[in-house]
Formats: structure tokens, sequence, C-alpha cells
């Protein structure tokens, strides 16, 4: 009896954990979550970091002869032709056409030796690194007329990895900014049809019932034709954003409702409204954090989401357009090149394989949190 009613240190501890805090435990325990929160921190470091990482613009390419559409990644050296270690470099290149296909081949040039250098200064192209610190400067490079093409470039001879990096800025931020606002979205609508119940609750649920019928695909498609085609990119951006949001919030909105539902009858909530609480603060103070830890989880799903639905917009050639470049439109360049991508120029897949990451690893965090706050599976 004494045993029962005194807990041991170790037990006594545990209870005084909050969810978030053995939530927060038993998430580091999953090896895949903690294997897609290591992914998404490069993936997100690389967009951020997007413009000192990249040795061109998004949208660099040369307008002269010197143009190299289509070529393979650069090779990058670091012994000499007579076996010598020397600090890298790249060779230069000459444009051939094979005679047998037609087509452009490039080979190096042993005669034309351009080193890599490290921390290049550039003050033709000054951006802000995370948007706030003016620089000009760039991880690496290489002088002119040289060229240095980890990934090879594409139809207009730009860069395939800068062009990756950039466009990890608009794929991984959209997927967050869109989650942001289909949450509070849900969380206003849904915890107002929760607790207002009546005639509140049937607009909002017929409201939910109408943005399920619909495909998502088939209204985004019908919403963007609705503006003219020369409009604006950044327009374009925000209003895809919009659109996700607004189609995206109706599941949120219906769980919520559910719980909060069961939560209005509560001892706590009837004696806030004793108290003489408004609606509001109920609401928000007293209901809606016990809808956190499914919101956590939501949350973590629903990215991955996102991102592939903005992907398959900019491949069909209706979301993010040029100057601008997300994976999507990176992707639609490799639909243009026909089966040749496959065959001939392999690396134009590149942003594929970005986008399964990124997907993947979200899919790896939505699990550990599902199995963090589940009762059943905590070790």
């Amino acid at each position: 009896m004494t045993t029962a009613m005194n807990p041991t240190p170790a037990a006594a501890a545990v209870q005084s954990q909050s969810l978030y805090q053995i939530a927060w435990r038993q998430f580091r325990k999953h090896p895949l979550a903690r294997w897609g929160m290591f992914i998404l921190g490069l993936l997100y470091l690389s967009a951020l970091l997007a413009p000192f990482l990249s040795p061109y613009t998004a949208t660099e390419y040369r307008s002269d002869e010197g143009r190299i559409s289509w070529a393979p990644p650069t090779r990058v050296h670091f012994r000499t032709p007579e076996g010598q270690i020397t600090r890298p470099f790249v060779y230069g290149v000459t444009r051939e056409v094979d005679l047998e296909t037609f087509r452009d081949r490039y080979v190096e040039d042993p005669n034309t030796r351009y080193p890599v250098r490290f921390f290049v200064q550039r003050p033709e192209q000054p951006y802000r690194l995370l948007g706030l610190i003016p620089s000009n400067v760039r991880l690496f490079g290489v002088d002119e007329p040289g060229r240095i093409f980890l990934w090879g470039t594409d139809n207009l001879g730009r860069d395939q990895f800068s062009r990756v990096l950039y466009g990890g800025q608009f794929s991984l931020s959209i997927g967050l900014i869109a989650t942001v606002i289909s949450v509070i979205l849900g969380l206003i609508l849904g915890g107002m049809a929760g607790y207002f119940r009546g005639w509140v609750d049937t607009l909002i649920m017929r409201l939910v019932e109408v943005l399920v019928a619909v495909p998502e695909l088939f209204l985004l498609i019908t919403l963007r034709a609705l503006f003219p085609q020369d409009i604006s990119p950044l327009v374009v951006m925000y209003f895809i954003i919009a659109i996700l949001a607004v189609v995206g919030w109706g599941g949120i909105a219906r769980t919520v409702r559910s719980q909060l539902l069961s939560t209005r009858e509560l001892d706590y909530v009837q004696a806030a409204q004793a108290l003489g609480a408004n609606d509001s603060r109920i609401i928000a103070r007293h209901m809606l954090p016990n809808s956190l830890s499914y919101i956590i989880v939501a949350v973590s799903l629903i990215i991955p989401g996102y991102i592939l639905l903005e992907s398959g917009l900019s491949f069909l050639g209706i979301g993010l357009v040029e100057p601008f470049s997300s994976w999507g439109t990176l992707l639609r360049v490799a639909q243009d090149g026909g089966f040749e991508s496959f065959t001939g120029r392999p690396w134009v897949l590149i942003p594929g394989i970005f986008i399964f990451l990124a997907v993947i690893a979200w899919q790896f965090v939505g699990d550990g949190l599902r199995d963090a706050f589940d009762p059943r599976k905590r070790q």
C-alpha cells in the first residue's frame, strides 16, 4: 500500500512530464523520423542558402555562340594529365556536331584549364542572403569564359544545379505557407462549427462537402484559367498559395469540429461559460488546445501533398512560370526534351529526385509524430 501511495522518483518524473515532452522523447526514438528530419534540414538549408551555394543565378545563360545547351555535368579534376595532385579544376569544352545523330557533343579541351575557386565575388550578381544580408559572394566558381555545371544544363544553357537550389525555395516554402493558411482556416471555421452548432455548423459543413466533392486538380485548373496568360509570375505564385489553402482547409475543419463537439459539454468548458468568458476565449484557450496533437500530425502529412500538387501544376504549365522556377517547372523542361531526356540527358530528371526526397522525408516525420502521440506505441 505504501508503494502504491508513494511512487518511485522515476515514476513521479514521468508523471510530471507534459504530453509534448513525452511525445518528443518518443519521436527521437523513431529511426525513420530522425532520417526524415535530417533530410528536411538539408533541403531547407540548401534552399535558404541557394544564392550562396549556387555558382550562377536561376536565369543566367549566355546569349552568344558560347551557349552550352543540354551540356552534361562538368567533370571536376583533381589530377593533372601527368598524375600530379592539384587543386580542383575543370577543362574548357568545345562543341562538336555528331554527324550520325546530328546532336551537339561537348568535348573537353585539355589545353584550356580553369581552376575552381571558392568564395568567389560576383559584383554583377548581388543578392540578399536570407532576404536580409546583402552579398555578392558565391561558394565556388571559375573564371570567365570557363563554366562549371555540376548537374549539366537545360535547353537554354542554364545551370541545372543552381536552378534546382533556387527552385527548392518555392517548392518547399509553398507547402509550409499553404499549410499554415489551411490550418488557420480549418481551426477557425471548424471551431465555430463545433462550438456554435445550429445553422453555423450546417453552413460550414455544407461548404466543406462542396469542396470535397470537386476534384482538387480540376478546380485548380479551372480557377487558373480565369486569369490571363501574361499575368505576373509573382501574382501566379500568390494565387497558387491562396487556392491551395482554400481547397485544403476542409479536412482539418471537419476533424476539429468533431473534437470540439465532444469537449463542448465538459466541466471546464461549462465552468468557463459560467464565469463569463466570451466565446472566442473559450474556443481558443480551452477547446482548441485539445486538438493540437492532431494538428501537429496533420501538418506534417499535409505539406508533402501540397508539394506534389504544386509540382504537378507547374509540370502541366499552369503553375509557376518563367523567369521563376520550381521543381515542377524544371521537370517540364525534361518533358519538352521527350524520350531523349531519359536516354541522352538524364540529368534533367534530378528535380524529380528532390521532389521524392522532400515528400518521403515529410512522410517519415509524419509517421514518427503519429506514433509519438499514440499512447499504445510508446516505449
